[in-house]
């Protein structure tokens, strides 16, 4: 029985440990992460606020909170998201 309870200790901080090394997670939310973009123009009128994804994820990008509750994900890069962020405010942070 001690060796069952030392073991499930080792097994809990171990997770912990993998949670606090530098203040951040080892693993990436997806949340956090887009994987599929918007291929065509979402109309400003549309956009209620925006935030970067993560800096660690594989492509940096934008998600984007539409009225009505939805988020998409867009490319930084495309044309038309640029002159949108002049106008759309960012999103406020969560707490």
């Amino acid at each position: 029985m001690k060796v069952l309870t030392m073991a499930l200790a080792c097994l809990l901080l171990a997770g912990m440990w993998l949670r606090d090394v530098d203040g951040r997670s080892m693993l990436v939310s997806s949340s956090n992460c887009c994987f599929k973009f918007a291929d065509k123009k979402i109309s400003q009128q549309h956009i209620q606020c925006y935030k970067h994804t993560s800096s660690t994820c594989s492509r940096r990008s934008l998600i984007l909170k539409l009225k009505g509750g939805r988020e998409t994900c867009v490319m930084e890069s495309a044309p038309w998201v640029k002159p949108h962020l002049k106008t759309v405010k960012p999103c406020p942070p969560k707490t």
